[in-house]
């Protein structure tokens, strides 16, 4: 079979640009935003010590417009990002071999970024202000699944696999390990930042916390960015489907042996 009338065809670096796009425009616009409308509330604590950033809760959740921009920004890239969630475990279960174990990794892995994604939804509609251990048990199980799935996905390609990586996959390995390692700091260091904050009140403390908190979501957003190599070659592509007859398929073949379409709807 072959498609017809052709009603989308988007190149999947499209989609991840867009995809990652969407939040961290929204992130940079409630932070700038804060600091230049509601300096002082946004970067208020139980101490009463000097700040000089706002943490991300209280940047995204406890004003307008920020918080209507940043659910926003959510809302819509979580489709696509949901989309590439299912790409990815195709992509592993391709990639891995046949054993079970192996291929049960793929299938882990996609339910973390899945818990991840999930919890991303909850933290961004239930604020710290409205719902304050809501939110931060969601905030918690996001940054669990988040680092569990970025360490996964970097030792997947480990595992005894059908085949060599390209140079592509190999520049998003690279860069996986780099960003996860970050985020993984970043983390240490949020609670470190945080618990000094609670403990000892110290002035600056706290946005030394949000600071840390920044680079987590930066190097979260980056992570997933990876896919742009991943799947470089791939297209989204919408239309009808229209069946060949046996004499058109011999003469012309429907899939590329040199790639693998992770995507074709």
């Amino acid at each position: 079979m072959i498609l017809s009338n052709t009603l989308v065809h988007v190149p999947f670096r499209r989609i991840a640009v867009g995809t990652v796009m969407l939040p961290l425009l929204s992130f940079i616009f409630c932070v700038v935003w804060s600091l230049i409308h509601n300096f002082q509330s946004v970067t208020a604590t139980h101490c009463k010590v000097w700040n000089f950033l706002p943490s991300i809760s209280s940047a995204i959740g406890s004003y307008t417009p920020q918080t209507y921009v940043w659910r926003m920004g959510i809302a819509l890239h979580s489709a696509p990002r949901l989309l590439v969630s299912f790409m990815y475990r195709r992509y592993y279960h391709n990639l891995l071999s046949d054993s079970p174990q192996h291929q049960y990794l793929g299938t882990v892995a996609f339910l973390l970024n899945f818990i991840e994604n999930v919890c991303l939804l909850g933290l961004s509609n239930i604020s710290s202000s409205e719902n304050y251990p809501a939110h931060e048990k969601l905030f918690c199980t996001f940054v669990i699944s988040s680092s569990l799935y970025m360490i996964l996905s970097i030792k997947i390609p480990n595992f005894v696999a059908r085949r060599q990586l390209t140079p592509m996959e190999r520049k998003s390995l690279r860069t996986k390990k780099t960003l996860a390692a970050t985020s993984i700091v970043a983390v240490i260091a949020a609670a470190f930042f945080f618990l000094r904050h609670n403990w000892h009140c110290e002035p600056g403390m706290y946005s030394m916390f949000a600071l840390s908190e920044y680079v987590v979501v930066l190097s979260n957003m980056g992570f997933h960015m990876t896919a742009y190599w991943d799947f470089n070659d791939q297209e989204l592509v919408l239309g009808s489907i229209m069946q060949s007859t046996h004499k058109d398929e011999d003469k012309t073949p429907l899939v590329d042996s040199s790639s693998t379409p992770w995507l074709d709807v």
